[in-house]
């Protein structure tokens, strides 16, 4: 923005601590009654009936939880729906004609397409009988490996439909990491494309899923190829390779009953990264899952059916799951879809949108905010982005500067902002302000949503009085939690529930669930969290195991020993910064450093892409040998070191700290 304007902004917003919501935004709210969160604690757990009853089910539950065996909690038991039926056939009626997917492609505007629910529930049905005629039953896991097309959540629903579980590889990352999630899974069916594009260039990816495929360990049956790039492009097909478009020609009209699933069953796996080095395989079911986001989808993000709805994430992760496909489509709104960057072909793209389409809401990255800021508030001015009564963030904590920015020139201090903390784990959002309800303080994700008991606590698991920091925690289930890790209690057990439970207990009151992040209260019980306590680096709203980027760069020949930490940036939030060891007889050199970060890339994916490549004779290590990442990530961002006395080797501290300024 122009100095002026930022120095306006500044001395009138940098006081505030608190935001009301605007009377206008209150009076329309879904949820605006202050004592739902007194009526929710008082009735929990029967309090979740109201996220069920948004939702059509084949046979009612019997129960809301099942807690007799914790933390192997069941939500709705006895209850049977299928989440395709939810998020289509139940809004034909009423909705058939109005738009169910809004997509922008790339590179022009005339790539844009339109799904109405007709439309959308009809290649559902057709691609649902298609993957049926290949042999895709229940529970069979479906991988898909797709940028953000269209094609993919007409997978997903499809999959739903027929009651196989879908897998969804983020299409940015590397043949290996398709090839690690295809095995982990035992997937044998695989949905990918020829490519697509990025800042107007084909890019492409057929090849790479191909190479993925070569890494899988058992025998693949099918493969479906989607067409993006069209005729100018032209990709191998083999024997096992079908054409998405030939599949959903061959079943037109084609109608197939949703497979009507126990809420239990499981919708999806989605693999995230873990401290071990081996992607975690996190389950969701279908009753709790899809009641989650469609109670948080309408209280949190205020949808409603006549909105258009703009999340800007890729469906490659957990908010394009919960927050673009099944959230909003089980409510029966327009959800929009962008296949591009926010600054192609110009840095007002992303105002482009919601202008064209008369957005209601935008829930977006922190780093998208920080990069908007950057360039400077003459691309969003030049748009009228009055459509907008409420903005979102979401996949880090968001600093009161960006909060103020987005505030005043996004949403023209008329828009409230929610600032929400969940993970792939929680499947939906648990602290933020209700919109309708509470006032916004900015850098604070704000209280637990009604029903949601987090708290946080020392390491002894006692509550810190308001203004300390300690360690985030949920002290009962949600219906949207992950049930466990597929094919891996044991591990479910010991990532997420051993630090402040009794594990030898049946009592559930004895199990808390630990999302390793942490976090600050203020007196108001707002939570600000202040980012993670374990061995996960947070790009840019993605979480990065430490471990896996490590083992990618030892991996590369001449590397002896590295360790990874995540630093501050000014966009990205966390940055991956590399501590290389070389074997004797390499050099130290741009090229070695080139070679690292290709191994990353290859190994992971751009997104894993180190920031910075520090080589260095030794390591700090205790005298235990523990490698202390935490000097390393006070190196990285240039922090006081503190006291170095209980290291083995204190000398080479300053060493690094040199290497790191000379870089």
């Amino acid at each position: 923005m122009p100095e002026n304007e930022d120095v306006e902004l500044e001395a009138r917003l940098e006081d505030r601590e608190r935001f009301e919501p605007p009377e206008s935004f209150v009076s329309q709210a879904n949820v605006s009654d202050p004592s739902v969160y007194e009526r929710f604690e008082e009735d929990w757990p029967e309090c979740w009936e109201e996220a069920a009853a948004l939702l059509d089910w084949d046979e009612s539950y019997d129960e809301v939880l099942d807690d007799s065996n914790p933390p192997f909690y069941e939500w709705f038991t006895g209850g049977e729906l299928n989440a395709s039926a939810n998020c289509l056939d139940r809004h034909l009626d009423e909705r058939g004609d109005e738009a169910a997917i809004e997509w922008v492609g790339e590179p022009t505007d005339e790539e844009n397409r339109t799904y109405t629910y007709e439309e959308l529930h009809r290649e559902v049905n057709e691609f649902a009988a298609a993957l049926r005629e290949m042999g895709v039953g229940e529970g069979d896991v479906v991988t898909m490996y797709m940028p953000m097309v269209p094609e993919l959540p007409v997978a997903m629903l499809a999959c739903a439909r027929i009651g196989a579980p879908h897998s969804v590889v983020f299409a940015g990352f590397s043949a290996d990491a398709l090839a690690t999630r295809m095995n982990a899974a035992d997937s044998e069916f695989l949905v990918t494309c020829d490519g697509y594009y990025r800042r107007g260039d084909p890019l492409e990816h057929k090849a790479k899923a191909d190479e993925g495929l070569a890494g899988v360990e058992h025998e693949v049956s099918d493969v479906v190829v989607v067409d993006r790039l069209g005729d100018d492009y032209d990709h191998p097909m083999g024997e096992s390779h079908r054409a998405y478009d030939d599949l959903v020609d061959a079943h037109e009209g084609a109608e197939v009953e949703p497979v009507s699933r126990d809420a239990e069953d499981m919708l999806f796996l989605m693999y995230t990264s873990g401290t071990t080095g081996e992607p975690k395989g996190v389950k969701h079911t279908t009753g709790g899952y899809l009641a989650w986001t469609a109670w948080t989808s309408r209280s949190v993000l205020d949808i409603k059916p006549e909105d258009t709805y703009f999340c800007s994430a890729d469906i490659g992760w957990i908010t394009g799951h919960s927050y673009i496909v099944y959230g909003p489509l089980s409510l029966g709104t327009t959800t929009m879809m962008y296949e591009g960057t926010p600054d192609y072909p110009e840095k007002d793209r992303l105002w482009d949108i919601v202008e064209s389409y008369e957005a209601d809401q935008l829930y977006t990255a922190p780093t998208a905010i920080r990069a908007f800021m950057k360039w400077g508030s003459q691309y969003p001015d030049e748009h009228d982005l009055s459509s907008l009564r409420l903005l979102g963030t979401v996949g880090e904590p968001i600093n009161p500067k960006a909060w103020k920015w987005y505030y005043k020139h996004i949403g023209d201090e008329s828009c409230p902002i929610i600032d929400t903390w969940w993970q792939t784990e929680t499947g939906g959002m648990m602290v933020t302000t209700l919109p309708g309800v509470k006032d916004m303080k900015p850098g604070s994700a704000g209280p637990p949503l009604p029903g949601v008991d987090a708290q946080v606590v020392n390491g002894q698991g006692e509550e810190v009085a308001p203004g300390e920091a300690g360690y985030l925690t949920v002290q009962k289930p949600w219906p949207g939690m992950l049930r466990t890790l597929y094919q891996n209690d044991e591990r479910y057990i010991e990532e997420y529930w051993a630090e402040y439970s009794d594990t030898q207990s049946d009592d559930p009151d004895d199990w808390v669930y630990f999302p390793e992040d942490g976090a600050k209260i203020d007196e108001d019980g707002y939570i600000t969290v202040l980012g993670r306590v374990d061995d996960v680096i947070n790009v840019s709203g993605h979480r990065l195991g430490t471990m896996e980027i490590e083992s990618a760069i030892v991996g590369v020949e001449g590397v002896a020993e590295a360790a990874v930490v995540g630093g501050d940036h000014e966009v990205k939030g966390e940055a991956v910064y590399a501590y290389v060891i070389t074997e004797d007889g390499y050099d130290e050199t741009d090229e070695m450093r080139e070679r690292i970060v290709a191994g990353v890339e290859d190994a992971i994916g751009p997104i894993a892409r180190p920031e910075q490549v520090v080589f260095t004779p030794e390591l700090p290590k205790t005298r235990s040998g523990k490698i202390m990442r935490r000097l390393l990530e006070d190196i990285a961002n240039g922090e006081d070191l503190g006291n170095t006395s209980t290291l083995r080797n204190p000398e080479v501290v300053s060493d690094i700290e040199a290497k790191v300024g000379d870089d």
